[in-house]
């Protein structure tokens, strides 16, 4: 008897939840529908992009910063994906996290060396898309180092921007790579040396 009462409420409980989720999406003007993107050149929006590192601190917890993008652009064409081009760049300089006596710290010379290196930058080399995700291989410079990196991609939606009307579309991105690669604060060896990245980059019709 519990088992069938659980049953009828679940059954009962899936419309509803549907709908709740239909409502909160209700009117939102993007959506991940390709043909929406046009053929063309679009610039990195940077009030919309940026890019977030988390490692595990000394196995007490884990830690994240943030990153917003100082420039870039995407190539794209929906008829052709593979043959999309992405290049971002992103503010070092800018690096955001909790408290500011720790930004200056991993500002300084003993990690990012952001005076010297204020942006990093990524350039792709290859796009292998299926459905609304996509691999997407390229070259990652940071701090004067340049390593190749790989991102999964996901589509998020597109759409006119109601505050302009213009064109606006995004994807996200996850991959992970390691400090010592670029040189970041090889004194911190209870620092993991993995870093898992979540990239949000958005762009808009000029």
């Amino acid at each position: 008897m519990r088992l069938a009462l659980a049953t009828v409420l679940a059954l009962t409980a899936a419309p509803l939840i549907t709908q709740s989720v239909l409502a909160q999406t209700a009117g939102v003007p993007g959506a991940p529908v390709k043909a929406r993107v046009a053929a063309g050149t679009y610039a990195v929006d940077p009030n919309h992009t940026q890019v977030t590192w988390q490692v595990n601190h000394m196995g007490f917890s884990m830690l994240e910063g943030q990153f917003g993008a100082s420039g870039g652009s995407i190539t794209i064409d929906p008829a052709k994906p593979n043959a999309t081009k992405v290049a971002v760049d992103f503010a070092i300089d800018q690096l955001s996290v909790t408290a500011a006596p720790f930004a200056g710290h991993l500002k300084s010379k003993d990690f990012f060396d952001a005076a010297t290196y204020p942006t990093a930058k990524f350039v792709s080399t290859k796009v292998v898309a299926t459905g609304d995700k996509a691999t997407i291989t390229g070259d990652l410079t940071l701090k004067g180092v340049t390593k190749p990196v790989v991102l999964q991609a996901t589509f998020v939606g597109a759409g006119a921007n109601p505050m302009n009307k213009k064109l606006n579309f995004g994807f996200r991105a996850t991959t992970s790579i390691k400090r010592s690669d670029f040189n970041l604060g090889a004194y911190a060896p209870v620092v993991s040396d993995k870093v898992d990245l979540t990239i949000n980059a958005a762009f808009a019709a000029n």
